[in-house]
């Protein structure tokens, strides 16, 4: 699969009677965080959040060029169930990871069950 960056601007908030375009400084927490899982009609997703030396060695990996590999990911301390792919670098955020499935993923084995195969 292909890098796929998102270069979105930074926030507009209201100061007063103005809408004016803020850069929010990042949360980095202390240790990984894993968001609930949401979807659509193809896909399952969930976004991890990274601490600021795991961001920093990715970072230096991927140069905000290309995506993370499962075992490069893995090799960070991310844990998920099988299946889950690094499809986008949301460059605003780069210390955020986000990940999506097919849906129907079996997270053992991270195949996708074959549609009516039923016996």
């Amino acid at each position: 699969f292909g890098t796929s960056v998102c270069d979105q601007p930074s926030a507009l908030v209201t100061r007063g009677n103005h809408r004016v375009r803020v850069r929010e400084m990042p949360h980095y927490p202390d240790e990984i965080e894993y968001s609930d899982k949401y979807a659509d009609s193809t896909y399952e997703y969930r976004h991890v959040t990274l601490p600021k030396p795991i961001a920093k060695d990715v970072m230096k990996l991927t140069s905000l060029r290309r995506l993370l590999e499962d075992q490069e990911w893995r090799g960070f301390g991310i844990q998920q169930s099988r299946g889950w792919q690094h499809y986008e670098i949301h460059k605003p955020e780069p210390h955020i990871l986000l990940f999506r499935r097919l849906l129907g993923t079996d997270p053992i084995t991270g195949q996708v069950a074959a549609a009516g195969g039923g016996a």
